[in-house]
């Protein structure tokens, strides 16, 4: 009898907690983001590019604490709400936690059995100097379309890419610059990229009918950074760099050979036969294995610290090739840095930065502080120009709040659905939005999962290279700027008959 009794109050207890929970104001959710940006930017100047290797995610777990401590003990939240909150947010990058370890293992096989040095080698003699940016940035968007992914653009041709561009003198900026912005144009207007299809069906558009609608943001935007890539080009002059000699001494390390050039053709073929991403990059990982094998024998013996390559030697080269850090002995201090690599031990601190980002976003939003910031851009619609202008602010403020362009995608086309179509305006519309904002920005984060990861592969910090991503710096601008001309833009119904 007792201990019903005792179970009763105990019920009683848990629901006048929940009862009594209170959804806390926009100033006090603020408090939370405050300390987090005031954290990083201490993070940020006291390691600079380090601030990755612990400090950002001791801040994010900082802010987080300071969140719950608001939601608990001022809010009456119950922890299990921000515990179940926590392990959701987790539970969506699991699989983006596994597709990094597989671009760090690509990033270092890749390397040391020659496809990269090959396709550095053959860029060489093709791409000239004065149009290396532009034509880098044009060869992503082409890749990106037809595979459908920044990240393996990035990860693959991209790293290609920064070799040519480094050895031909020009900074990591600029090359980042040019390499980003080509892959998400590709990304965005692609029918099999992901993002893509989920902006469209959150929003409930067809994808060619959301595809379409996109053009008139997109192409300007990326005509835009086109142009200044062409004129960077002419006007950036690159440093006296020998590229005959780098040529030379890729050459005389690594084995050149055209066949090595079928790795990255096999990995395009299985991404537009739409195989999953998991599959697509573990076999591109196990081919590059049995290049290293074939065309490599005596680097897998160096990595492997074997004066003779044996079964034994030969399989401990492998796996230190996939997980690993490697360096290779060029005679050349600078291409040695270039050929170097860190396998899937370079992306633990991404990894570890993605888990904490997650548990920031979570307590965010299972505290109800993110729905109470948000409520600020709603209050901010009058017109056509601020209904989208706060939903580009919308889709870039929860990329910095949840770290993960996602979340941030469907976050923001299910907050702004109701709200235009009360204002009659197409669904289209909002899909577009979210695309030119949640999409494109997202890796300009530097504690977003897109940030960082982009970062890590490209081996430049997230502030380094942000000034010179001009299409995802233009694209959000251009979509409220056509949007306050009016050009395109279609109402559904009189918003004065729909607001009765």
């Amino acid at each position: 009898m007792s201990l019903k009794v005792n179970e009763n109050i105990l019920n009683s207890v848990k629901l006048k907690r929940k009862r009594e929970f209170r959804r806390p104001s926009a100033l006090l959710s603020a408090v939370p983001l405050a300390v987090l940006v005031g954290l990083l930017a201490l993070v940020i100047r006291c390691f600079g590019a380090d601030a990755i290797s612990g400090g950002s995610q001791v801040a994010l777990l900082s802010a987080a604490s300071v969140c719950v401590i608001i939601a608990v003990f001022f809010c009456g939240c119950d922890w299990r709400r921000l515990e179940d909150a926590i392990l959701d947010n987790i539970h969506t990058s699991a699989s983006s936690i596994v597709i990094l370890l597989l671009i760090g293992a690509i990033a270092g096989t890749w390397m040391v059995s020659g496809v990269v040095p090959t396709m550095i080698c053959y860029g060489l003699k093709v791409l000239h100097p004065s149009v290396f940016l532009v034509a880098t940035c044009a060869i992503c968007a082409m890749v990106s379309i037809i595979t459908g992914s920044s990240w393996t653009t990035i990860a693959t041709i991209g790293v290609a890419l920064m070799g040519i561009g480094r050895a031909q003198g020009f900074c990591d900026g600029w090359i980042a610059g040019a390499i980003i912005s080509g892959a998400y144009f590709g990304d965005k207007v692609s029918m099999l990229s992901d993002t893509t299809v989920l902006a469209s069906s959150t929003v409930k558009v067809p994808i060619f009918t959301h595809i379409r609608y996109m053009m008139y943001t997109t192409v300007p935007s990326f005509v835009i950074a086109l142009t200044v890539f062409a004129v960077a080009g002419f006007v950036y002059s690159p440093s006296e760099v020998q590229i005959a000699e780098v040529t030379d001494a890729l050459r005389s390390t690594f084995r050149i050979n055209g066949w090595l050039m079928l790795i990255p053709l096999l990995t395009g073929i299985l991404i537009v036969r739409k195989l999953p991403a998991l599959v697509t990059l573990f076999v591109s990982c196990v081919m590059a294995c049995i290049a290293l094998v074939v065309f490599q024998p005596h680097i897998l013996a160096e990595i492997a610290g074997a004066e003779h390559l044996d079964f034994i030697s030969g399989f401990k080269g492998v796996m230190m090739s996939c997980y690993g850090p490697t360096a290779v002995d060029t005679g050349s201090p600078e291409l040695d840095g270039l050929v170097s690599t860190r396998g899937m031990a370079g992306m633990l601190n991404t990894i570890w930065l993605v888990v904490c980002a997650m548990c920031f976003g979570g307590v965010m939003t299972g505290s109800g502080m993110l729905a109470s910031i948000t409520d600020i851009f709603l209050r901010c619609v009058r017109r056509v120009g601020s209904v989208v202008a706060s939903t580009v602010g919308a889709g870039i403020f929860f990329n910095v709040c949840t770290a993960d362009q996602y979340i941030s995608i469907i976050l923001t086309g299910n907050l702004f659905r109701d709200l235009y179509r009360k204002n009659g305006l197409e669904a289209r519309l909002l899909s577009r939005s979210v695309e030119d904002s949640a999409t494109v920005c997202s890796v300009l984060i530097p504690w977003n999962s897109c940030g960082m990861t982009q970062a890590t592969v490209l081996g430049v910090s997230t502030f380094t290279y942000l000034p010179y991503c001009i299409f995802n710096l233009v694209s959000p601008l251009m979509s409220v700027a056509v949007s306050a001309v009016g050009y395109k833009i279609v109402r559904t119904v009189c918003p004065s008959t729909a607001q009765q």
